[in-house]
């Protein structure tokens, strides 16, 4: 971290590469809020390492002056967490998308995110393959019609939170490229977070998948459509502040705080460390166009957990065995099973 009077700004994080997106497409956003999260943490740039795999989203590296890999299609994670195991003292952030994190590196990302290295990942998602092209993605919904889905998509979309949790995730969160403060101020406990942390980012990709998140960002629906979870505080959404979340047993319901039956005391407190209500929350899931008693998509940090991160065990391990004392190349291949044919 650097000292105030050597704080840096977010212009310092720009590079002299000028961002190829298309108009209006999400990413320039995320790199605007990523740079200002950056300086705000107090981060010097030759400390900083961004990866990425294939992808819009992994031209990242290219537009932040600081170092950066960009690699191969789903390989972003393997590259970052050899990267962080070797030089753990600096800060390595991982560019990626739905189809380069979920498809291709399905199995890197479960892994990464299960050893809990610490690594900032931040998965844009725009539920489409831009790069190439408009091929449907493993988070496309049900019913799109792409390149390579010419009769509707008929694959069930794959739920990046519940994934997420459900690997050993310990900092998962969700935020919408339009939410600019809000997003900056998730990176930032993001990076703030001693271990793997996993951001979403809703994307819109204006070419081949324009508006898919629209129920969401759409001024007059977006009050009763988001839901914006703060730690401590009970579950409320609606233009008025007038909708909450309350649990009748285990099922999470809509109530009406206009009704004298109803009280902010009787809603969900929301708790970043309660695992099984997380993932309740990720299963807020429902299509607000196809359902009449959809409940609000949850947007913010879902979980938070301390646990010790990959790096620090693997240090602790090499110690262990340099002291110990040397041993020979034969006895290590022979190991402590050996037998006579």
């Amino acid at each position: 971290m650097t000292d105030t009077l050597s704080k840096l700004t977010a212009k310092d994080f720009t590079s002299d590469q000028t961002p190829k997106w298309c108009p209006g497409c999400g990413d320039h956003a995320v790199l605007q809020q990523l740079k200002s999260a950056m300086a705000e943490l107090g981060l010097k740039t030759e400390e900083v390492v961004v990866v990425s795999g294939i992808g819009c989203s992994s031209r990242l590296p290219y537009y932040i002056s600081t170092y950066g890999v960009h690699g191969i299609h789903g390989r972003a994670l393997p590259v970052a967490s050899g990267l962080k195991t070797a030089r753990p003292e600096l800060s390595v952030w991982v560019g990626t998308g739905d189809g380069d994190a979920l498809s291709i590196g399905g199995n890197h990302y479960i892994h990464a995110v299960r050893r809990n290295l610490d690594l900032n990942v931040i998965l844009f998602n725009n539920e489409i393959y831009g790069l190439t092209k408009g091929q449907y993605s493993p988070t496309s919904k049900v019913g799109l019609k792409t390149v390579t889905s010419p009769n509707g998509v008929i694959d069930y979309p794959m739920n990046t939170i519940a994934l997420t949790l459900g690997s050993g995730g310990t900092f998962v969160a969700r935020v919408m490229d339009r939410d600019g403060k809000f997003m900056r101020d998730v990176f930032k406990r993001a990076a703030e977070h001693k271990g793997t942390s996993v951001v979403e980012i809703y994307q819109n990709c204006p070419i081949y998948n324009d508006g898919a998140f629209d129920v969401f960002t759409d001024r007059e629906r977006k009050p009763d459509t988001t839901l914006y979870l703060e730690q401590g505080q009970p579950l409320i959404f609606g233009a008025n502040k007038d909708k909450g979340i309350k649990l009748d047993g285990f099922n999470p319901i809509v109530v009406d705080l206009n009704n004298a039956s109803v009280s902010r005391d009787d809603l969900w407190i929301h708790d970043e460390k309660d695992m099984v209500k997380a993932n309740m929350l990720a299963r807020f899931y429902d299509d607000p166009d196809a359902s009449e008693d959809f409940l609000p998509r949850p947007f913010g940090i879902f979980y938070v957990e301390d646990r010790f991160v990959y790096e620090d065990a693997l240090d602790k391990q090499i110690e262990a065995a340099q002291a110990k004392g040397e041993g020979t190349l034969e006895e290590l291949l022979a190991g402590n099973n050996t037998w006579t044919i």
